[in-house]
């Protein structure tokens, strides 16, 4: 799909990766919706950024654990730039929680925003895409739901449910919509990691060294211009 004229949301768009990709498809010449929950500054510095490089961009709001929120939020793109072309599903809660402590309101948390967000806003975008006759979804899972990592059961089980979900609204979803998953592997640290811990995660890979927001991006653009739907893991 070539993106010039095109509208993309990205949620969580406002910092870390969800940032990088929206730079990206900008770069493109697609219109950029910016989701954000939070992080409304920062999601405003980066709509001004976009707008100065002659991308139509625009910042939503949204809790997208809230389902009325997230249709609300699909309603706000569509009525703004009348179509939505590409989702990426990128917002995501990413803690600790000690199998000790975990709790069902833990369990809520991470399967709201990680798993159930991505499917109600797909539900909600495709009627619009199959308008348009063409239309991406790509998820941004995590390495971890394949290989899950200790103290993270919600998080990595709320991914491993994004990959399932991917290959489910791929078949319900096909021809029009092609539904893809990128699955990074030990890219970016959460924020405060050590510089000691950073270089025990490194020497834990067989390359030796993290990835960046970049090589998410060059995935992204990758599963955007291909005619398939694909499941990439890379780490």
């Amino acid at each position: 799909m070539r993106l010039e004229g095109k509208t993309v949301l990205v949620t969580g768009a406002a910092q870390r990766i969800g940032r990088a990709i929206a730079v990206a498809i900008a770069q493109r010449g697609a219109r950029v919706a910016v989701h954000f929950h939070r992080s409304r500054k920062e999601a405003h510095i980066l709509v001004e950024e976009l707008r100065a490089g002659s991308c139509e961009a625009e910042a939503f709001q949204a809790d997208l654990a809230d389902v009325k929120d997230t249709r609300r939020l699909a309603r706000a793109v569509l009525r703004r730039f009348g179509a939505v072309h590409v989702l990426v599903n990128n917002a995501a809660i990413y803690e600790r929680t000690p199998f000790e402590t975990v709790s069902p309101a833990d369990w809520d948390r991470f399967l709201d925003t990680n798993l159930r967000a991505p499917f109600f806003l797909s539900q909600a975008l495709a009627p619009a895409m199959r308008r348009a006759k063409q239309g991406k979804i790509i998820n941004i899972a995590d390495f971890s739901a394949l290989k899950p990592w200790p103290d993270r059961i919600p998080y990595c089980v709320s991914k491993a449910g994004l990959l399932c979900l991917t290959q489910a609204l791929a078949k319900e979803l096909a021809p029009r919509i092609q539904v893809s998953a990128i699955l990074p592997g030990a890219f970016l640290l959460p924020e405060g990691a050590s510089a000691e811990y950073a270089r025990i995660v490194a020497n834990a890979s067989p390359l030796k060294h993290l990835g960046s927001p970049e090589d998410a991006v060059k995935a992204v653009l990758y599963l955007i211009d291909s005619d398939w739907g694909q499941v990439l893991t890379f780490d």
